[in-house]
């Protein structure tokens, strides 16, 4: 039987996730405390419309895609505290309630850190500085896509991505929510119709689609891997694919929609699906 074997969320939008034994999905279909923060560049601080939903890109502030020296950052959030802790090599870099003071010095500490990085040269174009910290650490916005969705992916695939790379990659690289075990790999590329985990009752609405985040290390940060090619070229798919978006029963993708049920979901919780 299929079993959830790692949970992630993501509190800051381009970060490094942090792993817990249980994620609570919400009513509107997203993790709670998952990407609830995001850095923006100056002239990206409103979002954008997408089919009438807020649509925050994600070339438009710090990502993985484009500073790829962000993922040797850890980063942990207290939901309940709204407070922020992030450290590097090990050694705390700061540690913040977010008002506004608290703000303003993770801005500060993240805009110098991203400045002494090999992207610095990234934030030296027009409109770029100064960061700005949006979110409210409550709600769950800064998605990739304007809908709120949960991301799955299996062992069995990163070990045959693995094997066709000639090296171990973490799962980390792929900024799912959950990971699973005891399926074939890339099975769940395939997924329709409804999938369980626990509880919780979710829609498969299609394979996910990677980008160059992937091949960051999530320990350094440092590009190591050709992840997308390798996907393409070395597995075979169509597109480089991994992985599955799930969206909770009852939602119709709308931000602050209540029409699904939501739960909790755990580690070791059983999978079905099709």
């Amino acid at each position: 039987m299929p079993r959830v074997v790692a949970l992630y969320r993501h509190p800051i939008k381009g970060f490094t996730p942090e792993r817990l034994d249980e994620l609570v999905v919400q009513p509107d279909g997203r993790i709670a405390g998952d990407r609830v923060l995001a850095f923006r560049f100056g002239n990206a601080v409103e979002p954008e419309d997408r089919d009438g939903l807020d649509y925050w890109p994600k070339s438009k502030g710090l990502a993985l895609e484009s500073f790829p020296t962000l993922a040797a950052l850890q980063v942990s959030y207290d939901h309940d505290a709204r407070r922020v802790r992030v450290a590097y090599d090990d050694e705390l870099l700061i540690e913040v309630v977010l008002d506004a003071e608290g703000r303003a010095e993770l801005t500060e500490i993240m805009t110098a850190f991203v400045l002494d990085s090999p992207e610095w040269k990234l934030l030296q174009r027009e409109g770029r500085l100064p960061l700005v910290l949006v979110g409210d650490g409550e709600s769950s916005r800064f998605q990739d896509r304007s809908r709120g969705f949960v991301s799955v992916h299996s062992h069995a695939s990163i070990d045959a991505l693995s094997d066709a790379l000639g090296q171990q990659v973490d799962d980390r690289r792929f900024r799912s929510n959950v990971v699973i075990d005891g399926v074939d790999a890339w099975d769940e590329l395939s997924w329709q119709g409804e999938v369980r985990i626990g509880d919780v009752r979710f829609s498969a609405e299609g394979p996910i689609v990677r980008c160059l985040a992937t091949h960051a290390n999530p320990d350094t940060g440092i590009r190591d891997a050709k992840v997308l090619t390798t996907l393409t070229r070395g597995v075979g798919l169509p597109e480089p694919t991994l992985g599955h978006l799930l969206l909770l029963d009852g939602v119709n993708g709308a931000v602050g929609d209540a029409a699904g049920l939501g739960g909790v979901i755990r580690v070791g919780d059983e999978v079905t699906f099709g």
